[in-house]
């Protein structure tokens, strides 16, 4: 299976524990890496046979945008399931980062593989 994929997709959203952080908006950063046959759309160029990372990534957007998680790994369980369900997607592995969340690191998070049952 070929791989789509999306690179640092950054979206700030609340997400987080302490009281401060459910104050204020944080930038969550998140790696996409989709299982899709990208034969057809290459044979065709036709964009409708293709995974279009556009609408993956303003859905997702969109969604963690309005959502409130405590915890990083409920939103990337979210975000797979999303990824898996509204773009017929068979595997996502999913990144999921809260830069600066740990003073002297870049990145903290999670990685997550998923596929649909």
């Amino acid at each position: 299976m070929d791989i789509v994929y999306i690179r640092e997709l950054e979206i700030e959203t609340i997400i987080g524990i302490y009281d401060w952080e459910r104050e204020q908006k944080q930038i969550v950063s998140l790696d996409l890496e989709m299982a899709w046959d990208i034969k057809p759309a290459a044979a065709s160029e036709d964009i409708t046979k293709t995974l279009d990372y556009k609408a993956v990534a303003k859905n997702l957007i969109e969604f963690i945008s309005a959502a409130q998680f405590l915890l990083v790994e409920t939103l990337a369980e979210e975000v797979a399931r999303r990824v898996i369900n509204d773009f017929s997607v068979s595997k996502v592995k999913l990144r999921v980062g809260k830069p600066g969340a740990v003073t002297g690191s870049k990145d903290v998070g999670v990685i997550i593989e998923r596929a649909r049952a």
